[in-house]
């Protein structure tokens, strides 16, 4: 009995370097599940051939002249059948914009094959699913980490401090107790945070609300969240009367 055929994706790499777009071919080569079915050098052109060769997967450079990975993927999100995008860059500043459009994953330069497999795997568990659904909030954070990027659910982020034009996310707690830093000002990130789910308690801090089991008046004024792990922080007093109306105060 023949064995069933493997279920390919056809894809399309996008970049403005050869050498790149030659590496990228000889990994794809041997991942079972693609088949290139064609390259492009710039956005322009890469629009074009993904309306040509309609691909199921399109691995696309970020960072290109005139018009860059950002403007390709803004152009597919508005298309009702649309290639999922692997995002293929040396920059790891760039996460936050990628999960905004719904890029299937975000891979960085030098790609390693082992890498590139799982955004491939991942790309073919999402088909026939369409794309995720659509939200205000994010609810997944990609976040450098040693040579890659690793996607950790906002749900597990426990609290957030400012460090400059950075943010240091702290998930988990005790022995498994892990930060990262990723390049986003806390206010920008703010904004993209479910309001029902995170407060900003100070203009360094930002905590999801399930932490808080508690609001203490310390004297003149000044109040603190009690966490559940016992430990207190203070609420900045422009943030105060939110804190306080969370609490039904």
């Amino acid at each position: 009995m023949a064995e069933n055929p493997v279920e390919t994706l056809k894809t399309l790499i996008v970049d403005d370097e050869p050498l790149a777009v030659e590496r990228m071919q000889v990994i794809c080569a041997k991942i079972p599940t693609i088949q290139v079915v064609g390259t492009a050098s710039d956005g322009a052109q890469a629009l074009r051939l993904v309306d040509a060769l309609k691909p199921d997967l399109i691995l696309l450079d970020m960072t290109m002249p005139e018009v860059d990975g950002i403007s390709v993927a803004k152009s597919l999100a508005k298309q009702t059948e649309r290639p999922a995008v692997v995002f293929v860059t040396a920059h790891d500043n760039y996460a936050v914009e990628a999960f905004d459009l719904d890029a299937v994953d975000y891979v960085l330069k030098p790609v390693k094959p082992e890498r590139l497999e799982r955004a491939v795997s991942r790309a073919a568990g999402r088909r026939g699913e369409g794309s995720r659904s659509e939200s205000a909030w994010l609810d997944e954070l990609w976040i450098p980490h040693r040579s890659e990027l690793i996607r950790i659910a906002t749900s597990e982020v426990d609290r957030i401090d400012a460090e400059r034009d950075y943010v240091r996310l702290h998930v988990g707690s005790d022995d498994a107790a892990r930060t990262y830093l990723l390049l986003q000002t806390i206010a920008g990130l703010e904004k993209r945070l479910d309001p029902a789910k995170f407060i900003r308690i100070h203009r360094s801090t930002i905590l999801r609300k399930d932490r808080i089991t508690g609001l203490r008046h310390d004297g003149l004024g000044v109040w603190s969240v009690e966490l559940d792990d016992g430990e207190t922080l203070r609420i900045g007093r422009t943030y105060l009367p939110k804190v306080k109306a969370m609490a039904g105060r």
